[in-house]
This record gives C-alpha cells, sequence and structure tokens, in this order.
C-alpha cells in the first residue's frame, strides 16, 4: 500500500472515530435513543461513505485499465448486494431503537438472531465476490480489496455500535 493509501484509509478512520460519541449506558428518553440510533446509522448509509470508499479502494488497489474494467463491475454488484443487507441492519436498528426500553427476553433473543443471519449473509456474500474475483483477477489483488473492504467495514460498524445503549434489564432502568 502507498503512502496516499495509506493516508486515506487513515482519514478515513480519522473522520469516523472523531465522530464517535460517549456511549450512554443509561437512556433517560426512549424517543430520543430512537431517533439518534436510527439518524445516526441512516447518515451513515446515506452519507458521502460510498464515494470516499470507493477513493480508498481506487487508490489502494492500483489497477491497471485492464483490470479497471473487470473489477468495478463486479464491486458495483457487490455493493448493491452489501447495499441490501445495510438496508437489513438498518431495520433491525430500528427494531431495537423502537423496543429498546421494553424489551423482552424473547425481542432481544429475535433481534440477536436477526443480527447473527446478517453477519453469516455478510460472510457469504464476501466469500461469492471473492471467488467471482478471484476468477479473472490476480488474488493478491482479491485479497488487498477485501483488506481494505474490512478495514473500512470495522470503522462503520464501530460507529453505528458506539451509538446504540447497551441492554439493560428492566430492575437498571
Amino acid at each position: 500500500m502507498n503512502f496516499r493509501s495509506v493516508f486515506l484509509v487513515l482519514s478515513f478512520s480519522a473522520v469516523v472515530v472523531t465522530t464517535l460519541r460517549a456511549q450512554e449506558k443509561h437512556v433517560k428518553d426512549p424517543s430520543e435513543s430512537q431517533v439518534l440510533n436510527t439518524q445516526t446509522y441512516i447518515e451513515l448509509l446515506r452519507s458521502d461513505l460510498n464515494a470516499q470508499k470507493r477513493q480508498i479502494i481506487n487508490e489502494t488497489m492500483q489497477l491497471d485499465d485492464k483490470q479497471a474494467r473487470i473489477f468495478w463491475p463486479i464491486y458495483n454488484d457487490y455493493e448493491a448486494n452489501l447495499d441490501k443487507l445495510g438496508d437489513e441492519k438498518l431495520a433491525i436498528v430500528q427494531e431495537y431503537a423502537t423496543n429498546f426500553l421494553t424489551m423482552t427476553n424473547e425481542k432481544a433473543d429475535e433481534l440477536a438472531q436477526r443480527v447473527m443471519a446478517l453477519d453469516d449473509q455478510r460472510m457469504a456474500l464476501r466469500r461469492k465476490y471473492y471467488d467471482l474475483m478471484k476468477k479473472s483477477l490476480p488474488a493478491i489483488l482479491v485479497v488487498r480489496f477485501f483488506q481494505v473492504e474490512n478495514q473500512i467495514q470495522l470503522l462503520v460498524d464501530l460507529k453505528i455500535a458506539s451509538n446504540l445503549p447497551i441492554i439493560e434489564t428492566a430492575e437498571q432502568k
């Protein structure tokens, strides 16, 4: 990875990390919690994240013209599928925010199961596109892409997680 690529990833990281807010253990107003969590996640999904991500990937990949003609259509398809999973995650976050102060064991388990299933789907999507890319591009380039993709996704997941209040039992409220 060249200096410019490292700088872009670090800059992206700084933008995400500097927007992290201290997590409140006890939420006083459930409607405020729901609005905050939903807005934060929507902002992340709908912001210029995709443009920044695309720029970082473009800089890091260092594709020649032939490789770029192969890579970008596959990447665009991958991103479209990843966006669908993002929409599902948004629905889970919204449901969590709605039920946060009235959470039952059953609802908590249901949400946890949905999150784990979504994680499995995301991993299956990565495997599928790893195999697709590997058929047409050198494995080193494909691994490079998924390294950067993983780093970016971890930052996004951290931002989302940092804005979700920790689940509590009725006695803690």
